[in-house]
């Protein structure tokens, strides 16, 4: 019965992503998570992690509306979709990073989400440490694009590198929830990680008199 509910439940995810026009059944997710956590403001700059297909990306840019800004960046090339702008290269580079930034055109982002993944090796133990290293990168990348107030979204693997990176991400955010939205399949080991209100540090002005 559990397994057919999660077949059903998928098949049901990646029907409706095809009939509305997602590119992933995940978008599903994200509007889930907003429901619940409201992350994602009207005419807000979102940097998305990770973006390709760009499911999340075109539910990104429903939120922010016309105004808004969406940047999805990803490892893989993502087909043009409206006025997302899409970016490919590796967000462990500083260059990816520096680009991000020269399009952010000195503004910071409002609210960065990550839904990246591991390549799945089949071994658990591997695949759960890879992801806790993407969580890594994301939570490196939000603190240097957020502003000051703003919101960190991003899937990990439980295992046993997720009590250590939820206390770094405690160090850095004023409220830390984790979610498991409704459209993740009830097999998958995935949660998100939502964390709300950026403390970003003041830079610290040397007097020279």
């Amino acid at each position: 019965m559990t397994r057919w509910y999660t077949e059903k439940k998928k098949e049901h995810f990646y029907q409706e992503a095809k009939r509305v026009g997602y590119r992933a059944r995940s978008a599903f997710k994200l509007q889930q998570i907003q429901n619940k956590f409201h992350l994602i403001p009207k005419d807000g700059l979102i940097v998305d992690l990770g973006a390709a297909p760009g499911g999340w990306s075109q539910v990104a840019k429903e939120l922010v509306g016309p105004q808004g800004v969406v940047f999805g960046v990803d490892l893989s090339t993502i087909k043009p979709f409206g006025d997302i702008q899409f970016i490919q290269g590796d967000v462990t580079k500083t260059e990816t990073i520096d680009q991000i930034k020269d399009l952010m055109n000195g503004r910071c982002a409002d609210v960065v989400i990550s839904d990246m993944s591991p390549d799945i090796s089949g071994n658990y133990s591997v695949d759960q440490a890879r992801s806790a290293w993407l969580s890594e990168c994301a939570l490196q990348t939000a603190t240097q694009l957020l502003r000051s107030g703003g919101h960190f979204l991003c899937k990990i693997f439980e295992g046993e590198d997720t009590k250590a990176f939820l206390e770094k991400v405690k160090h850095q955010f004023t409220v830390v929830k984790i979610f498991s939205p409704e459209a993740s399949r009830k097999s998958s080991s995935e949660v998100y990680i939502i964390a709300k209100s950026f403390k970003k540090p003041t830079k610290k002005v040397i007097s020279l008199l």
